[in-house]
């Protein structure tokens, strides 16, 4: 029977995230104008508070009726997430009052997100999983038409919204297709109803869980349900781009690896050979198209989509190595990814549009230190050596073979290496091009942004020299799944 204790220390995370951002909400409401540096630095504290408090929250059995689970992975998840948007709101200092989404509404949407996202990651039931993702989602369609003056924000959150909810109604049909073969929604229920029956001789089942995976496809930028990836990711702030890109593919995975693992785990022969195309597809066709962007917004968008094929051969790889390969490149993309979009946030011109990769041309030179920093963010991404990038990428290639998936783990890595061409055209750019007259001058850094892309840069060289922490964290919180 499920735990039926409420246990409101499993979602304190979640509720400090959402009582800073209504009283960062209440107190904005009473001010004219934008809000000032209070409204951030409040709600970077609330983040900072949500992270120590993830960490500190005891392992436990699954709160709220089974609904909520309480584990260790659930721990390092919500510690991730409140990383994220922890550095999103450094990163946000001097970028939102240039261009004019420096409001209270603001940093609050980015926390309700966030909260929104660990209701996701540390659900066992299906309908705590929609409603979290709902939550997160309806806070980024915001975010993304923030800049509501520019056309391209507009339409990014209307493409957004549009495709967002036909992805919702595809899950949530899923959900009930699912509830209609095995009588639950929770996660446990459905694994004993599946071990019973089986997947293949249940058609509801079976049209149930295709629904469920297109539906989290959409959310994670997987091929083909990746179309509203580049338009997005280039119409949306720069800032709400780079928390698009870390933090929903934190929380859409956690929820794949617990609905795949825990949920349907008897079924793995099944939904491993969907998943096996998936990754396959989604490596190729975003590692192809990144090849020819020449807007960097548009290129890290392609990039996102390629990463999502590597978390997915994790997945096809099983739990164990799988679990730890997840937990530990995640922690590295979001790092890399929130890095790269803070420097990305630092070139403008007078629309928020410098960012074709003629912008970064001498920027290695005109700011040594960031253009070292993009440098290193994007030889991560490549998986080049000594970055965590790399380890990340061979934790879960190898962990692909050691499953037996070796043309998986050949097929990801021919991918890695067609990336590094396009990863090395942003280093050619800062380092062997000239800036040109006329060319969009760089934004003052802030101390917060510097910060941040000091964590970054420090997180990805420790942890490609010394993953052994990390790993061992992932390793014991994988370790307290089921199955």
């Amino acid at each position: 029977m499920p735990e039926l204790s409420a246990n409101w220390s499993a979602i304190l995370p979640h509720l400090i995230l959402c009582a800073t951002a209504s009283v960062v909400l209440l107190i904005s409401a009473g001010r004219q104008g934008r809000a000032g540096g209070w409204a951030l630095y409040l709600s970077a504290a609330g983040a900072l508070a949500a992270l120590i408090a993830a960490w500190m929250t005891p392992t436990g059995p699954a709160a709220f009726a089974g609904s909520v689970a309480v584990d260790g992975m659930a721990r390092i998840l919500n510690v991730l997430l409140a990383f994220s948007a922890f550095m999103t709101l450094l990163l946000t200092s001097g970028y939102a009052g240039r261009w004019e989404v420096e409001s209270g509404e603001f940093y609050a949407l980015i926390l309700f997100a966030t909260a929104g996202m660990m209701a996701l990651a540390g659900g066992l039931d299906l309908v705590t999983i929609f409603v979290g993702l709902e939550v997160a989602s309806v806070s980024q369609y915001i975010l993304a038409a923030f800049r509501w003056r520019e056309p391209r924000s507009i339409e990014a959150s209307v493409k957004y919204l549009l495709l967002g909810a036909f992805a919702s109604g595809f899950l949530l049909y899923g959900i009930a297709l699912v509830f209609g073969a095995t009588g639950s929604t929770n996660l446990h229920e459905i694994a004993l109803s599946v071990s019973r029956g089986g997947i293949t001789g249940s058609p509801l089942l079976l049209a149930g869980l295709g629904f469920l995976l297109v539906g989290l496809g959409f959310k994670i930028s997987a091929v083909p349900f990746h179309m509203w990836t580049p338009d997005v990711y280039q119409g949306a702030p720069t800032v709400v781009t780079g928390f698009m890109a870390a933090g929903p593919k934190i929380a859409v995975m956690a929820a794949l690896l617990r609905i795949l693992g825990v949920g349907f785990e008897s079924a793995r022969p099944e939904w491993t050979v969907i998943l096996w195309w998936l990754a396959v597809l989604t490596m190729v066709v975003g590692n192809v198209l990144a090849l020819v962007q020449r807007d960097v917004k548009r290129l890290l968008a392609y990039s996102a989509i390629a990463h999502a094929g590597y978390l997915l051969v994790a997945l096809v790889a099983g739990q164990e190595l799988g679990g730890i390969s997840i937990l530990y490149y995640m922690a590295v993309y979001a790092l890399t990814t929130l890095g790269s979009f803070g420097v990305v946030a630092l070139v403008k011109n007078e629309d928020d549009g410098g960012t074709d990769l003629d912008a970064f041309a001498g920027l290695g030179f005109q700011r040594p230190w960031l253009g070292a920093a993009m440098a290193i963010f994007m030889f991560s991404l490549a998986g080049i050596p000594p970055t965590a990038g790399f380890v990340g990428k061979f934790y879960i290639f190898s962990g692909a073979i050691q499953s037996g998936h070796v043309v998986l783990a050949v097929i990801g890595v021919m991918a890695s290496l067609v990336s590094v061409y396009y990863y090395l055209r942003v280093v050619v750019a800062m380092y062997m091009r000239p800036q040109a007259a006329g060319e969009p001058a760089l934004a003052v850094t802030s101390p917060a942004l510097g910060l941040a892309l000091a964590i970054s840069v420090a997180g990805i060289l420790f942890l490609g020299v010394y993953p052994a922490p990390l790993y061992r964290i992932a390793q014991a919180a994988i370790s307290t799944l089921p199955g």
